[in-house]
């Protein structure tokens, strides 16, 4: 991945904090997106420096085509170019069951989900185009294929974005551009620090790996969809899950 260089959307944390680490620790230039926390993501920029690696911060909603097309100008007045998109910006939503939820409830991370994948494919698709080559891969959830209570507005929406994903690869791939889903199973994120510990390792004891995952787990997931190890690979749906998600 030496010279590449990648934007991480929902960069300051998590998944995406991990992701942008691996693959500046891998050789690539890394664009650390973030929506508000600039304090996380500067820090996320230290790691890497601390160790060598290239990267700098860069506020935009992944929602908000002028702040993306900023994004993307700023990207490449620094690197050059754009070779990989990790689209992972997190997007918040309602739980609740089907009986308790408004259309508005429901609808609404579909909305943000699928607007954000869009806007953020569509501005770095002129580079990618341009120089025939481009990694796209997109973070789903386990949830989008086996339902979990109260979560059929998050579920509906990462089903969408792996249907999106697939015409993204099919229309694209002739130009030298893959797409694929990495789909994580439950992860020790900020966002699962108010789940009860029993019930992680309740749900542990029932993975064939006998442990949940961590941020690294997804980002190493990701780090070979972003290089050219998964070259002959597009539309693809990868689980990450520790044996969770069986088909």
């Amino acid at each position: 991945m030496n010279g590449k260089v990648a934007i991480v959307t929902g960069a300051s944390r998590g998944i995406g904090a991990a992701t942008a680490k691996t693959l500046a620790g891998r050789g690539a230039k890394v664009v650390v997106n973030y929506a508000r926390n600039a304090t996380a993501a500067e820090e996320v920029v230290a790691s890497i420096k601390e160790k060598d690696g290239e990267a700098i911060a860069i506020q935009a909603d992944a929602r908000n085509v002028e702040q993306m097309n900023n994004l993307v100008e700023e990207t490449v007045k620094t690197y050059g170019t754009v070779d990989i998109l990790v689209h992972n910006a997190g997007m918040s939503f309602v739980k609740k069951s089907f009986e308790d939820m408004l259309w508005d409830e429901f609808i609404q991370k579909t909305n943000d989900e699928l607007q954000a994948a869009f806007v953020s494919t569509k501005v770095v698709l002129p580079y990618m185009k341009k120089q025939n080559y481009g990694k796209l891969v997109y973070v789903s959830s386990g949830l989008s294929n086996h339902p979990g209570p109260n979560f059929i507005s998050h579920g509906t929406s990462k089903g969408a974005l792996n249907s999106f994903v697939r015409y993204i690869a099919q229309e694209l791939g002739s130009q030298g551009i893959t797409a694929n889903v990495v789909s994580p199973g439950l992860v020790e994120t900020d966002a699962t620090a108010s789940i009860p510990e029993g019930f992680k390792q309740q749900q542990a004891a029932f993975l064939p790996l006998g442990r949940i995952g961590q941020p690294e787990d997804i980002a190493k997931a990701i780090a070979f969809y972003a290089s050219d190890d998964s070259a002959y690979l597009t539309g693809s749906y990868l689980p990450v899950s520790g044996g969770g998600e069986m088909n």
